[in-house]
Order: C-alpha cells, then structure tokens, then sequence
C-alpha cells in the first residue's frame, strides 16, 4: 500500500468502465491519449483493517499513453486537474456511499479520453456541531484574515507548534497587497465562496478584485499579470470571486477545513488546500496553518469573523480566593524540610514518559532565597543525567484552591521543567483516572512557550485539554504561574493572564484532594532531544501559596 495515512475507515471499491475516445476529428497526427487506467490507493488499509481506516481519503493515480494532463470531476460538482495524474480526495459525507467520478485524459489539441470510476467510501468522522456551528453560523457568516492582530499571518517550519515562529506580520502590516478585503463563507450545504473584494458589492455585486501569494505557486491560479513582487510575495492578483466546496476531517485527530479545487484563505500557498484548525477556542476566531506546495513552510492564518470594531477590553481576573492556606517560601538556605516535601528518586522505567533522568535527593537544594533543582550531565546508576523530583504526598493535599508559583525555568534542549499536581487517589485508582493538574510545563526545545493542561480519562497524554502562551524571557527571569480551581472551573494562568479554562463537572476527577509535584525532567516524550553539549541548567523557585 502506498502512502498508508492513520485517519478514519475506509471502504472501497472500484467500478472501471470502458474508456471512450473522442475520435470525431480530422486534424492530422494529433490524437487522443490512449489506454487510460486509473489505479486507487486505500487510505489505511492493512490486513488488520481490509476496509481501510476511516478518514474518507482515496488516492486516485491516473495514466495514459499521450495525455498531457488529467482532469478529475466529483459529484458535488468540484474538480481537481494534475499533470502527474496523482490525487488524493476528501469524501467527508459520514456513512457509506457510492460516488461517481469521472476521470479524463487530455492530450494534445484538447483531445481527451475519459473513463468513470465508482467508489464507495466509508467515512467514520463526523465534525462536532459546535465546530459546524462556529464555521457556519447562521449560513451568511463572513470570515477574513485578523489584520488588526499581531501575527495574523506568517510562516514557520513545517510540522512546528509555534504560530508564526520565523515570521509573523504586525497588525495590518499587509495592507494594500489584496488580503485584507477578502471574505469567506462555509455555507450549510458545503460550498465555500471566497469574495476577493467585499468592499465593491456595497450595492451591487462586483465580481472583480486581487488577491496575494507565493511565486511560482500562484502560477497556478492561471493569471497572467505584471504584478508587483515583493520577494517571493506577487501583490494583487487579479481574480474574480469564486466558489468551491469545503469539508471537515480530521487525520491524526486535527481538525482539517478542506477545500476542493483552487479554493485557499489569506494567500495562495498551493499544495492539498488543507487547513489544519490549531486553535477554534477564541470568541469568533480561528488559527489555522497549512503546508504549502513546495514543501518548504508551514503558513498561519488568523481568521475572524468580528466586524473589526474595537473590542471591549478584557476585564481583569479576579480571583474568588483570598485567604493563604499554605506557603512554601524557600527563605532559610539548605535542605528541604522532610515534613512537607518527599523525594522520588531512580529513574522507574523513565517515569512513563521514556525520561532520561535518574531522580537523587541531592539536586534540590535551597539557596538564595529560592528552590533550585538542577539537571545535570552526569553518569549515575547507569543514566547520562541526574535531577530532582519533590512531592507533598501525603503530607499536604487540598481541595480547590488557587496556586501560585513565582518561578525562572532552566534552559537548554532537552529540559523539562514542570509544576504540577496529581490526585490524592493515585496509588489506588492509577493514571489518568486519578487526574492531574499540570499548572507550568515548558519544553527547552520550544522556548518561551508555556503549557497548562488538564490529563484525565478520555484526555491523555497527546490528546490532553489545555493550552499554550507565549512568556518571553522565562529562563531569564521570574515569572508568576497560577492555577484558579473550583467546582465549576479551572483556570490557567501566567503573569495574570488568562489563557486556558475548563469547565469542572461533577463527573470529573478533578472534585478530591490533590497534592504538589515539582521536577526538571531531562528528554522523553515531552522534553524531546536532548542539546549533546548540554551541562546543567535549573528551575529556581522563590515561593508556592496556596488561597483558599
């Protein structure tokens, strides 16, 4: 099998008519493209899933003798031409179906030969309606690029985390070049329209207006035009609004806006027209990414659907807790004190996470004022580096509460710093059931970036709930992490801004006492590489509080 992608479950089968040739003309040696066959990939198919994987994708490959191009026309009315005769689509219909598709070769002088492929799919996802909700609306929901946001559009390494990591542009700094004005709508019955220039149909529909992308991807489009060039950037295309269709998947669990065609947001980047939703938790707004055609980046979009009118601010987060329950202030230099703080030593089968570290009651320490656990490159029970992991276990736990920690996080590829909590149930009920509160984690291979996230049954480790902020400086100097937790929420926080809520329920595992985690991993899943040139680097920690 051929490019097996791990998305959904699909089954298929092939139907090939005979080919017919346009044979009607009389133009000399030119003739029709000859012997058109037309081969299937199953996406996912194994000996163990015969019927494919779910995720509605089929990979046509198309060849015939003399064809110059191919062209593929779906049901729903949208096409795909390739010259290679390779193309992989996205059925999104949940249930079974039987679709038709019609194949042509073209050859020299618009001659063509066709054929009909029956495909019967079936496709397992279907988008959650809130998401549907959210795209749609109320069928006339209009959507554009947030030009007035910092890092509305940009680029960064293929696969990466960071929006916009190598470039993002400044609130409308892309003016004038034909993106701002455009506009796109997901219609209830799958269409996708893209107005090129909202700002002429005020009274009357004007077709006409531009658009912006990347040499020599938007060669593409079929525009000839003495456009300006700005690097590899053509400004202002002329293009007339158009329609295509758009479905919803998601290969590898992310949410995927497809659209069929020549269809794109923002700027024309070519490639499979796939956007990867990153973040859909914004009031009426989207961060979505999409490789492009070359291969070479990964391009990110903010989208809204705001009229642009300045927003209210944000009111200030106030806390529902203010009386200190408890508080770790690290004032008097030496060892820790036994009576709160348990050490975890070893390094038990690397803690879950294929960790590199080997835990010593000898890497925490406190001095100057603050709790400093270092990681270090040492030879030590047969592992390459030593650390420390400390735990209230036992000692103190609690129910609701607000935690903070004024922390400075070790630097270095490899490390992995984190606060954190786990369930007072833990030896008995086991993980993810017992539940687990991560209030900081950040990766030395991902800088700057801060997560909070919430592990629980149906919600672990690569599918947790939680979210991600930018915090400059945070191997530098100190920051303040929060945690806000209560029957109805939990609320992260860094430096007092919001960036992550749950809503608690009384179903969750989050309603019982937890107790205090505090380590510096070194690799595993999580902490990734390890930089080989690493030495020591560590989490100093000036105070916990805990209010209630």
């Amino acid at each position: 099998m051929k490019n097996i992608i791990n998305t959904g479950l699909v089954a298929l089968s092939l139907v090939f008519a005979s080919a017919c040739s346009n044979d009607d003309y009389d133009i000399g040696e030119i003739s029709a493209p000859t012997d058109l066959q037309v081969e299937t990939t199953v996406v996912g198919q194994s000996e163990d899933m015969p019927e494919g994987d779910g995720s509605g994708q089929v990979i046509f490959n198309a060849s015939a003798e003399g064809a110059m191009t191919y062209k593929y026309v779906f049901e729903n009315g949208s096409t795909e031409t390739t010259a290679s005769g390779e193309y992989t689509h996205q059925f999104s219909e949940t249930g079974t179906k039987t679709y038709m598709v019609t194949v042509i070769a073209y050859g020299p002088g618009g001659t063509a030969t066709s054929t009909i492929v029956d495909v019967e799919v079936l496709v397992t996802y279907s988008p959650p309606a809130d998401l549907l909700e959210k795209l749609v609306g109320d069928g006339a929901k209009e959507w554009r690029i947030k030009a007035e946001a910092a890092g509305h559009f940009g680029l960064g390494p293929v696969g990466g985390n960071i929006p916009t990591e190598w470039y993002g542009a400044g609130p409308n700094e892309k003016a004038g070049v034909g993106m701002y004005d455009d506009r796109y709508i997901f219609e209830e019955d799958g269409t996708f329209v893209h107005i090129t220039n909202a700002t002429n149909d005020d009274e009357n529909v004007d077709p006409s207006g531009t658009v912006f992308g990347r040499a020599p991807l938007v060669d593409q489009l079929g525009v000839s035009c003495d456009c300006e060039t700005e690097g590899a950037d053509v400004l202002n295309i002329p293009y007339d609004d158009y329609t295509e269709n758009w479905s919803i998947s998601a290969p590898g669990g992310k949410e995927t806006i497809n659209l069929t065609g020549l269809g794109f947001i923002g700027y024309y980047i070519g490639g499979d027209h796939r956007y990867e939703i990153f973040d859909r938790s914004g009031t009426d707004e989207l961060i979505l990414r999409s490789t492009d055609g070359n291969g070479e980046f990964d391009w990110w979009f903010i989208l809204t659907s705001g009229d642009g009118a300045e927003e209210e601010p944000e009111e200030e987060f106030q806390s529902e807790y203010d009386e200190l329950l408890w508080e770790a202030d690290f004032d008097t230099d030496g060892d820790l004190d036994t009576s709160i703080w348990n050490f975890e030593t070893g390094n038990n089968d690397g803690w879950g996470n294929q960790e590199a570290q080997y835990y010593t009651e000898d890497n925490a320490v406190i001095s100057g004022g603050n709790l400093v656990i270092t990681a270090k490159a040492e030879d030590i029970e047969g592992f390459d580096y030593s650390s420390s992991r400390i735990t209230t276990k036992d000692n103190f736990e609690f129910t609701y509460g607000r935690v903070e920690a004024r922390a400075k996080l070790p630097e270095g590829a490899g490390t992995w710093p984190a606060i954190w909590m786990l369930g007072s149930d833990f030896d008995e009920v086991g993980w993810p059931q017992t539940g687990e509160i991560d209030i900081m984690e950040h990766a030395g291979n991902e800088q700057d970036l801060i997560h909070g996230t919430l592990h629980y049954e149906g919600r672990s480790g690569g599918d947790a709930d939680g979210n991600t902020i930018m915090v400059d400086g945070v191997s530098d100097e100190f920051h303040t992490y929060t945690m806000e937790w209560s029957d109805k929420r939990i609320v992260f926080l860094v430096d007092g801004e919001v960036y992550h809520t749950y809503e608690n329920t009384p179903d969750s595992p989050f309603n019982k006492d937890f107790f205090l985690i505090l380590n510096v991993a070194m690799g595993g899943t999580f902490g990734g590489d390890i930089d080989p040139d690493f030495a020591e680097s560590s989490m100093e920690v000036d105070y916990i509080r805990v209010f209630q």
